[in-house]
């Protein structure tokens, strides 16, 4: 390795294309491109479900990099700094991140790096716009979606649109640092390799899923989003979490399309995951605290029986259980299903919204510290723009109203297959006759409930009058 080397460190920008700073690395040096599973002490840890995501995501990236990525496990900033030893190497260039311990890890990589004369280049490569950005007219940063999206995405049009024809890099790698299990992403579990199997990972499979989605999906969005058993949602959450597709296509792919209510509305949900992102960086304490106060004397129950029956899906409430289901054996939940279950633990188990988190943080492919923590504070009413506490998902009524012909439910819950829609979502309300048609006995193929509806929601509400 005798010409100038550039590294290139892979974070959450597993992808080639609409890739800027890998671009422009290619455009000044030989790329050395690295992957880091960081065991950064602040770091959080990854969720399972994540490593495995990680783990053939990767693998497809190394293909589109012609086999040239190179893996390294450990400290990033002693990584970077044994890798300098070779002094060919003149700059390092990469994506930022934006999680409070990511931020304070690079600023100290970069602070070591222009000490020792070596370039440091930064992009953005993961929001369609900074957070330091877009401050309100008294330089404070928002605290409510609604003006945030007006001010700085509502009349945007003009963000880098990608090219087609990408610039001809000329990679290098260390054979000694080829091997992707020095990363120590699975276990060999056999839910590895299930929960997987119906995804397509990689960047290629994300622009097809984009484009899929912008020919049919979105046609409906507005309202179809909201029906789990439609196809109206994008599905690109763990794309976009990995960095497989980036925002930007996102977003001018979807304003090339006529504009209408369908094409707006998912723009605008897009725009939710950049407030998020916002809220994290002007914020850093959101995923740990209550960002209202108040919530801090909430009284809470430590019920760890209740909890694990909410885990594994067994509450006896059937949109409820298909949800947690559906998390456990596909790495997913649709987003109306994860509202009308972490609402459920939350106010009708009065658990913290901590433990909600941490369980999906553990299970989601798209486990995102800012879009998980800023979620189930919204649901938990303690975030800054965050449903009223006195707003409870009722789990009948919304299985009900959104997945009426039961299509969803039955799917991850085959013990109820032959219930008549009518008792689906209230089983226990059904006549004996009823349940024994459908083969269903309370108590034993499928659970009673663990708690009444009616009389959690009015300690939920008892309990938020405490703290008003």
């Amino acid at each position: 390795m005798s010409e100038k080397i550039i590294i290139f460190w892979f974070r959450k920008d597993l992808r080639i294309k609409d890739n800027l700073a890998l671009e422009e690395a290619g455009k000044e040096a030989n790329v050395f491109p690295i992957y880091i599973n960081d065991e950064n002490d602040n770091e959080r840890p990854m969720g399972e479900a994540s490593k495995v995501w990680l783990y053939n995501s990767l693998k497809s990236l190394n293909i589109s990099l012609e086999n040239n990525l190179n893996y390294f496990k450990g400290n990033a900033f002693n990584i970077i700094k044994e890798l300098l030893k070779n002094k060919n190497i003149k700059g390092v260039f990469w994506n930022r991140c934006y999680e409070p311990s990511s931020i304070l890890r690079d600023k100290k990589i970069k602070k070591y790096l222009l000490e020792n004369d070596i370039a440091v280049k930064t992009f953005n490569g993961s929001l369609i716009r900074e957070p330091w950005d877009i401050l309100k007219d008294d330089n404070t940063p928002y605290k409510v979606f609604t003006p945030f999206y007006k001010k700085a995405y509502l009349t945007l049009d003009n963000v880098r649109q990608e090219k087609e024809e990408f610039v001809n890099i000329t990679y290098q790698s260390e054979s000694q640092y080829s091997d992707i299990e020095v990363l120590k992403l699975l276990s060999n579990l056999e839910w590895e390799k299930q929960v997987i199997s119906k995804w397509n990972v990689g960047e290629k499979a994300a622009i097809k899923k984009l484009d899929n989605f912008l020919k049919n999906g979105v046609m409906d969005y507005k309202e179809g989003r909201n029906f789990p058993s439609k196809n109206n949602v994008s599905m690109l959450s763990p794309h976009l979490h990995f960095g497989e597709i980036s925002p930007k296509r996102i977003w001018m792919n979807t304003k090339n399309l006529k504009s209408n209510k369908n094409t707006q509305h998912f723009l605008s949900e897009i725009c939710w995951r950049e407030f998020s992102y916002y809220l994290l960086y002007h914020f850093p304490s959101l995923p740990s605290e209550n960002l209202q106060p108040k919530f801090n004397s909430f009284p809470w129950c430590n019920n760890d029986f209740l909890l694990e029956k909410w885990k594994i899906g067994e509450t006896g409430y059937p949109i409820i259980d298909a949800g947690m289901k559906e998390l456990y054996s596909t790495g997913y939940m649709h987003n109306r299903v994860r509202m009308i279950v972490a609402s459920f633990l939350v106010k009708n188990l009065l658990i913290h919204w901590h433990k909600g988190e941490k369980y999906f943080w553990n299970c989601l492919f798209d486990a995102d510290l800012a879009n998980n923590c800023a979620g189930w504070q919204w649901v938990a009413g303690s975030g800054t723009d965050a449903a009223p506490y006195f707003r409870i998902f009722n789990p009948v009524t919304q299985g009900k109203k959104f997945d009426p012909e039961g299509l969803y439910t039955k799917k991850y819950l085959p013990e109820l297959k032959n219930m008549p829609n009518e008792y689906l979502f209230n089983p226990w309300e059904a006549p004996a006759v009823i349940l024994k048609k459908a083969n269903v006995s309370l108590g034993n193929n499928y659970p009673n409930p663990i708690v009444d509806i009616k009389l959690s929601r009015e300690k939920a509400l008892s309990a938020y009058e405490k703290i008003k």
